[in-house]
């Protein structure tokens, strides 16, 4: 799919850092293959959709080749829109295999949790812009995005957007809902029920708002699906979960371990964590047992409360390969 022009009263969407780096890839293979100059790519997203992506720069020889994208962010506030992503790719001796290693201005990672162990010119500036260097990505910015596609923040037009999606479930007759943080939870959630494909609703950083909407359109039963980043920041009660306006209490995730009766040295660890992934890396290291059926337990109490108990909620947590950590309540 092209992206959609900006029309008077939308926002318009881009594409990721990770899209970049694939388009410009793609050019270089194709460079290399053709010998000659690429323009143009057709590139396959996460979500199985194509997104033709233009090349701004492209060198080749006979086993190389440079290639660059200019990143979109559509109408998003991202620091890396228009940033410059090059990709240099050479042809290796070596069959049946690929390296991959980060160009200048890709961000390195140096602590744990974040779930990923290309080269963007001015990618040190616009590094320390994001909130990488504060969960240990240094030199650069990240490469990240799981649809490919940069939906861009804007409160009202989100917001609206979930409305008319729960007015949808309404008018088809149902009324229950699956709501989920994005699209790699929701297409857990979809292997766990089997529901119409207008009862998913992704709710993003706007989980409190969802809910108290979910309980004024009079929708009977709301599952919760997410990870543990989200749902940390839910349990604290925040209904704004964007990375910008609120952050991961790691006391509050100590004292849901010291619950579980968790030894002092991994509380410490928990405490001095460096993301919401990092603890639940920890938690599963240490075996510590009941810490995510509290973290759901948490969350099941203040989408409850944002709904004034007017609507059955059940919350479940995924780890990052699809499978159930914990729901609740229990079934």
């Amino acid at each position: 799919m092209d992206l959609p022009k900006k029309s008077e009263g939308n926002l318009r969407t881009g594409f990721t850092t990770g899209t970049s780096a694939t388009a410009a890839s793609i050019a270089a293979v194709l460079s290399i293959i053709n010998q000659k100059k690429i323009e143009e790519v057709d590139v396959l997203l996460p979500k199985k959709s194509r997104m033709k992506i233009n090349i701004n720069s492209c060198e080749f020889e006979k086993s190389k080749a440079r290639c660059s994208v200019i990143k979109d962010g559509g109408d998003d506030p991202d620091v890396t829109h228009s940033a410059e992503i090059v990709v240099d790719l050479e042809l290796t001796p070596n069959p049946n295999s690929i390296e991959i290693d980060g160009g200048e201005g890709v961000g390195r990672v140096t602590k744990p949790g974040i779930g990923l162990d290309i080269g963007v010119p001015k990618g040190k500036e616009l590094g320390p812009k994001t909130d990488n260097p504060r969960i240990g990505i240094v030199d650069g910015i990240s490469i990240l995005g799981t649809s490919g596609i940069v939906m861009p923040y804007s409160t009202a037009s989100f917001a609206a957007a979930i409305r008319q999606q729960l007015d949808v479930v309404l008018s088809m007759g149902d009324n229950t809902v699956v709501l989920t943080t994005g699209g790699r939870s929701e297409d857990f959630a979809r292997n766990i029920f089997d529901l119409p494909e207008h009862s998913f609703v992704q709710f993003g950083d706007f989980s409190g708002y969802t809910i108290s909407q979910c309980a004024k359109k009079g929708m009977n039963k709301a599952y919760v699906g997410g990870f543990i980043g989200k749902f940390a920041k839910m349990a604290t009660g925040v209904k704004q979960t964007h990375v910008k306006g609120s952050k991961v209490n790691m006391e509050f995730l100590s004292e849901l371990a010291k619950k579980c009766k968790t030894d002092e040295d991994v509380i410490q660890k928990i405490k001095n964590a460096n993301t919401a992934r990092n603890v639940q890396e920890i938690i599963l290291e240490n075996n510590i047992d009941g810490f995510f059926d509290l973290i759901c337990s948490e969350v099941y109490k203040q989408m409850r409360d944002h709904s004034e108990n007017k609507i059955t909620i059940e919350v479940i947590l995924f780890d990052f390969d699809g499978n159930v950590l914990a729901r609740h309540p229990k079934q």
